[in-house]
């Protein structure tokens, strides 16, 4: 059984300010709102994702008679033509309904507004928030400060809480479990499953006897569903997996962390709007950006976590993405040497595979690439018809 430590916890079930936040992102994933709390003051918040028209109704009524506003990021203000260096805030039209929020935050098409204002210190803790919870990054928000009476059944939780949760989730990790399972063409695997705060099940597949007085062969994997269980064309994941158990057990052993991280860490439900915002015209890295995302969510905090736990400090990295050895080298992890993966090339995945050698730096010495501009103009956004 492989030993394990957690965070010492400082009360009998966790930290409280841990708990508050594991709390508020349940309300979220529930389509309710949350009251977060600074020293600058209390905003109720409500995702926008998943809102209904009943919703948008009672949290009118709710922080009456408080200005609404849409939070955005900047890089979803900047798509909408709006000059922004941090979150910013929209002023709710009164004939806004769920479905033209939606749009708002989602849509190519929408109509470009007019301003914006600087939404506050608690924005940014709103945002974190919405994504921790793989909801789009854009919310209702209004300051409550003045009127808590109106907001006094909410989950209340503090803006540094929820800026500090994802470290405080990555020292929360444990073993939960772990077994032997064959794999198809006689590979020998090991699984062993770890579990954090907020119930994440991230799996460190150990194929074969890896030597860990040697240089462990490792794959950092994200989790594509659409890519490693359905054999996608529009990316190359499957094709990087199966080629990675395969190199494995030729090497005699090794490591392949499954991280659940889909869509560059979006989640599968943004990963789908991205995929629509790629049909009509934008890359892999703008249809993030368009969303309102960093190109790249990934945070490999956990797979250093996972390593830590299994005992293996030197690695031998299987990836055409080098900044996955400055991540990893930066955490205190020894990487010796970098392994290509190269999966076939489709007519399907060739678009997606150019704008990850171009724009984010991955070594795919077998993609023959078509001239294209490395800083492709943005897509600017049109009015609506």
């Amino acid at each position: 059984m492989i030993e394990s430590t957690s965070v010492t916890p400082a009360g009998p079930f966790g930290p409280v300010a841990h708990i508050a936040v594991e709390r508020a992102l349940a309300e979220f994933r529930s389509g309710r709102p949350v009251v977060i709390d600074s020293r600058s003051g209390s905003v109720a918040v409500l995702p926008i994702d998943g809102m209904t028209d009943s919703h948008l109704a009672a949290f009118r009524q709710l922080c009456a008679p408080a200005q609404l506003h849409v939070v955005i990021t900047a890089s979803r203000a900047r798509a909408l033509g709006l000059d922004a260096a941090g979150p910013l805030g929209l002023a709710l039209p009164e004939n806004a309904n769920a479905a033209t929020l939606l749009s708002l935050v989602a849509d190519v098409r929408v109509r470009r507004p007019t301003d914006g204002l600087n939404a506050g210190t608690n924005a940014a803790s709103a945002i974190e928030l919405a994504k921790l919870a793989q909801r789009l990054p854009a919310l209702l928000m209004a300051d409550v400060t003045a009127h808590a009476a109106n907001t006094g059944t909410l989950m209340r939780v503090g803006a540094d809480a929820v800026m500090q949760f994802r470290r405080m989730a990555i020292d929360s990790l444990a073993v939960a479990a772990e077994a032997d399972v064959p794999l198809s063409d006689g590979v020998s695997a090991r699984f062993v499953i770890f579990r954090d705060a907020i119930g994440g099940s991230s799996t460190a597949v150990i194929v074969g006897e890896p030597d860990k007085e040697s240089p462990v062969p490792l794959r950092l994997h994200s989790a594509c569903l659409t890519g490693d269980v359905f054999g996608s064309r529009r990316c190359d994941c499957g094709d990087q997996l199966r080629l990675s158990l395969s190199r494995l057990d030729d090497e005699g052993g090794g490591i392949i962390l499954y991280l659940e991280q889909e869509g560059r860490g979006l989640g599968l439900a943004n990963k789908m709007r991205a995929y629509k915002l790629q049909d009509s015209g934008l890359d892999t890295l703008d249809a993030n950006t368009m969303l309102g995302f960093d190109d790249d969510e990934r945070d490999y905090g956990i797979a250093v976590r996972m390593l830590q736990i299994l005992g293996c400090t030197r690695v031998k990295l299987m990836t055409n993405n080098p900044a996955k050895l400055d991540w990893l080298t930066k955490a205190g992890i020894e990487v010796c040497g970098r392994i290509p993966l190269h999966g076939p090339v489709n007519a399907d995945n060739r678009r997606y595979l150019t704008a990850k050698a171009m724009r984010a730096g991955h070594k795919l010495d077998n993609l023959t690439i078509e001239p294209v501009s490395a800083t492709p103009e943005p897509v600017s956004a049109t009015p609506a018809e």
